[in-house]
Order: structure tokens, then sequence, then C-alpha cells
């Protein structure tokens, strides 16, 4: 059964249009691949909330939310900014995500020392953010995001910013996650054979539409699209 339902989506702005429809089974792990302008990013805000569709449908499991307030959406998206404040720990950073005054119950405690434990952060919860790195300051917001008890993550280009050792370390870590918190994920990635390799299925957009989806290793193998074989081409010669 789906978990997420994209039902005839549309969203315009100014002359520029996006046309959207897309399912992701429950814990599953969906990439958004696709040039810059793609509409990836939007779909995302679109999901979230940050943006509203013109017309069409978003549901979570039998939930309707494209008419929700964000607050209220069983979605967390995590950005390629990582959104720390630089004044408070990581500890109480990622304690943001169960109270945004800091007001812990014992319930949340237990839930910001579980998800440190599984970010690795445990022995860093006293730094502040400038004293640790981009990897690690990465790993405290999904460590946040965690803490928000949200079943559907949503990630831009999160990691975009880190060395391809840590990005392999990274998506490694969201799917080790996805699969212990039955989460599932919608990534927006400019590299498609990298996050291949955590994504069940990959859906490539151009120009405000999904242009083909379908299993990660076919897309890659056998892009029957030409205008995906020859993004495919310019991301392998990157």
């Amino acid at each position: 059964m789906n978990f997420l339902k994209i039902d005839g989506v549309r969203f315009r702005q100014g002359e520029w249009q996006l046309e959207v429809d897309l399912e992701a089974k429950r814990g599953g792990c969906i990439a958004l691949i696709g040039p810059s302008g793609a509409g990836k990013s939007t779909l995302l805000s679109l999901i979230a909330g940050f943006e509203q569709p013109n017309q069409g449908t978003i549901f979570v499991g039998e939930e309707r939310i494209d008419t929700q307030a964000p607050a209220r959406r069983p979605v967390t998206m995590m950005f390629q900014e990582n959104n720390l404040f630089n004044h408070l720990t990581l500890y109480q950073n990622i304690a943001l995500g169960c109270h945004p005054g800091l007001k812990l119950t014992e319930e949340d405690r237990e839930l910001i020392e579980t998800a440190m434990a599984a970010t690795r952060l445990g022995a860093l919860q006293s730094r502040k953010p400038a004293d640790v790195s981009g990897g690690e300051r990465q790993r405290a917001a999904l460590a946040r995001c965690l803490c928000q008890r949200r079943p559907l993550l949503l990630l831009d280009e999160p990691f975009t910013g880190l060395d391809p050792q840590l990005r392999v370390e990274m998506h490694e870590l969201v799917d080790e996650l996805r699969k212990t918190h039955a989460l599932t994920v919608i990534i927006v990635s400019h590299l498609p054979h990298e996050v291949a390799r955590i994504a069940d299925s990959l859906a490539f957009m151009l120009g405000g539409k999904i242009l083909k989806a379908g299993p990660a290793d076919a897309m890659l193998s056998h892009p029957e699209n030409p205008e995906l074989a020859q993004y495919l081409r310019f991301t392998s010669a990157g």
C-alpha cells in the first residue's frame, strides 16, 4: 500500500509550472534527480507545506495533508543548510525537535539520548556547532529530525557540501535510520549514482515534470528516456 500519494498536483510560479503525480511505499526511499530548476526542491516544499499547490491532493496514509499547516503535517524536512543555532549546544539543538522552548519531559530526554546515540553524537552533546565538523553538524540536524517523530523525512540535498567519503557515511546513516525507525524518505540529489546506494527508486525530473520513475538499478543501467540518459552521462562525467 502506498504511504505517500501525490495526485494531480499543479503549481504555477510565473510562466513556470510543476505538474506531478508520485507515489511512495511506506518505509521506502525515493531519490528525486534532475538538473537545477527541474522542480525537485519545489516538490519537497509542496509536500512540507511551504508552498501551496494550485490544484491536486497530497495524502500521507489515509490523511490528506495539502490543506494542513506545515507544523501539523507528518513531515520533517532537512535542508542543505543545517539550520543549527550557534549559541546552543548540539544537545539543545537536537532537543528543539521535541519542544521549541526546550521544555522537556523525561520521555523527551530519553528520545534525545536515543537520537544522539543513533547518529553517534553522544560524546559531543555539550559542544556547539562551531566546535564540530560539517558532518557532525549534519548528523545533529538529522537527530533533530528524528526527535520530531514524524514518519515522512524529506532531504533537500543535505550532504552536498560534504566530501565524498562523508557523503557515503551520511547516506549509510540515513539508510540505517530509515530501516530502524520505519521512515519513508524522499531525497533530492544531483548525484544519482551515489544516492542510488540507498534509494529503492529514482524519479527523474525535468521542466517541472517527472519524465521517468522506476527502480534505481534499472534507471541507471538502462535509461530508456533520452533526457535521462543525457543527464546521467553528464553527472557521470562530472
